[in-house]
């Protein structure tokens, strides 16, 4: 018994979104209707449901044949199609870091110009993500998009505590990310040490939280490079509950 999606044909409206948001290539449209065409090819997670419109995919509990990791890379050899584990878009080269939080003029009306001016320049960033998805159990580790990369291993608050995650640690890089205390380790370092071992990654940044639930996240990367067996630069960055870079050089040149 796993967990596996079930689509009900009489909601399905046929638009394809479910298809193209699976990234093992589970579901293909059959006659104008979404189908999964083999338990094998679903992992059962259910990244595809918040992507239906009419509510016709759900989760349920029954026997299936177990998710085959080799059957699915087979099948997205066969089929050629590009899903939402393949979507490339250029990485741009890195730039400086400069801490966003922690200023010292402490005058209100200066503090409020400059927020307005960091919010504007904001609002003018590109989303500089190199590929997708991101969270870490959802990566498959022969995505084209890992070839060569440099990654970031991030925890999942460090986007929310640090403003400036996009322009200065995200650009030129392929981020991963995961929670340290909610995620479970072992997955989370197998993937990673997949990820290493079929991909000449040239080197990772881990950027966590202060608090030590999250600062676990150092340990599960150094396990992952032990088990892969390469040697790959990796550098640590930690981030305060103010958003200030607490340790870690601030210069990702």
């Amino acid at each position: 018994m796993r967990k596996i999606i079930k689509i009900d044909e009489s909601l399905c409206n046929g638009c394809q979104k479910c298809m193209t948001s699976c990234a093992e290539g589970a579901i293909e449209m059959v006659q104008g209707k979404a189908k999964v065409v083999s338990d094998s090819f679903c992992d059962g997670l259910g990244a595809c449901l918040a992507v239906c419109p009419t509510g016709a995919l759900t989760l349920e509990e029954r026997e299936a044949e177990d998710y085959d990791e080799k059957a699915v890379r087979e099948h997205q050899r066969n089929t050629n199609r590009c899903r939402a584990d393949e979507i490339i878009t250029p990485c741009t080269a890195p730039v400086s870091l400069k801490p966003v939080l922690g200023r010292e003029d402490n005058s209100a009306a200066s503090k409020q110009q400059e927020e307005k001016e960091e919010i504007d320049s904001f609002k003018g960033e590109h989303n500089q993500l190199c590929g997708w998805p991101i969270q870490m159990r959802l990566v498959r580790s022969w995505a084209p998009y890992l070839k060569g990369a440099k990654l970031l291993v991030a925890g999942d608050c460090t986007a929310f505590a640090y403003p400036a995650i996009q322009h200065d640690f995200i650009r030129g890089r392929v981020a991963l990310v995961g929670c340290p205390k909610l995620d479970e380790s072992e997955p989370f370092v197998s993937k990673l040490a997949e990820i290493l071992r079929d991909n000449e990654i040239s080197d990772i940044t881990v950027l966590h939280m202060i608090v030590p639930c999250c600062a676990k996240l150092d340990d599960l990367v150094t396990e992952a490079l032990m088990r892969s067996g390469k040697k790959v630069p990796q550098k640590s960055y930690v981030v305060g509950i103010d958003g200030s870079i607490e340790s870690g050089a601030l210069n990702l040149e």
